[in-house]
């Protein structure tokens, strides 16, 4: 898949794949991965306080995701990354056919069962499919997008500055 990019360029989805097995110490496996692939894709370091806010989002709706498949579906079998410029998609397969469900509504204030509420609040998109060729299970899917930078500190595609944007080679103030 290839899309146009900010600055006006075409690149391609970057696609990473972790296979897994079992439960011990997957979620920090995941998160540890997801952080590298996020810093090699230039999310990390954030530049602005809500990029920044926005891995925390991404590496928190990884450990629950990947948590939900541990507790419900005996253990996930694969984390798969996919970036395009400023979105990243999560999915997280599994062998279980249960496709996650709602519960009954309870008391935020008790622990456990918030992860669907979590993936409501911070993913802008979530859902669910079966494995792909008929594959017994089931792939978890999150869509998460990076916070855009203001109008003036992307790059134009003709090169032209915003006049309201200081040059990097005056100090600011200086009219000339």
């Amino acid at each position: 898949m290839t899309e146009s990019a900010d600055d006006g360029t075409s690149r391609p989805e970057q696609v990473r794949r972790l296979v897994l097995h079992g439960t011990r110490g997957v979620v920090s496996r995941c998160r540890d991965f997801t952080a590298e692939a996020l810093a090699d894709w230039g999310w990390i370091p954030g530049e602005t306080p809500d990029e920044g806010e926005r891995v925390e989002d991404v590496l928190l709706l990884v450990s629950e995701v990947v948590t939900n498949a541990c507790l419900h579906a005996g253990g996930p079998e694969e984390l798969v990354l996919r970036h395009r410029p400023g979105r990243l998609r999560v999915e997280v397969a599994d062998a279980s056919p249960e496709h996650p469900r709602r519960r009954v509504t309870r008391s935020p204030a008790l622990p456990g069962g918030h992860g669907l509420m979590v993936f409501d609040r911070l993913a802008g998109e979530w859902g669910s499919e079966g494995k792909a060729n008929g594959g017994v299970g089931k792939v978890v899917w999150l869509e998460v997008s990076r916070p855009g930078r203001p109008p003036w500190s992307r790059p134009d595609p003709q090169g032209r500055r915003d006049p309201r944007r200081p040059r990097e080679d005056r100090p600011p103030g200086d009219p000339a």
